[in-house]
């Protein structure tokens, strides 16, 4: 099956920025396509973002449109996710998932792997 390790996080003030990782080990050539995911005590999983296989599309909620950023190496076996403008409302553990088609979801039914998560703490 697919590993996913996710790195990256920590405590950021308010504005700044953050560059999470997912580094994908196993069977991680098959056309999968990656997303991220994040989840506040108390409330439901989240989507943030997704991208194709390929990298040449990619998806967000308004809630981190024009903050938030997804990029994949498919040669490293690496998804990123660039966070700028970070607001104390984005404080959430964040997860990277990966799903067995080459188009993204937004759904997380949709994903059958995931990452162990990385805590993400933005301060006022």
């Amino acid at each position: 099956q697919v590993q996913l390790v996710e790195s990256g996080g920590g405590l950021v003030q308010a504005g700044g920025s953050l560059r999470l990782s997912c580094a994908a080990s196993g069977r991680t050539r098959s056309g999968y396509a990656m997303g991220w995911f994040r989840q506040a005590p108390g409330k439901e999983r989240e989507f943030v973002a997704a991208i194709t296989w390929s990298g040449g599309s990619t998806n967000y909620p308004d809630s981190v449109k024009g903050r938030f950023a997804i990029s994949r190496d498919n040669a490293k076996n690496t998804v990123y996710l660039q966070m700028n403008i970070l607001k104390p409302e984005d404080t959430a553990i964040y997860y990277c998932a990966a799903r067995t088609s080459t188009y993204y979801s937004s759904n997380s039914y949709d994903y059958a792997y995931w990452g162990q998560g990385t805590q993400v703490t933005v301060s006022s």
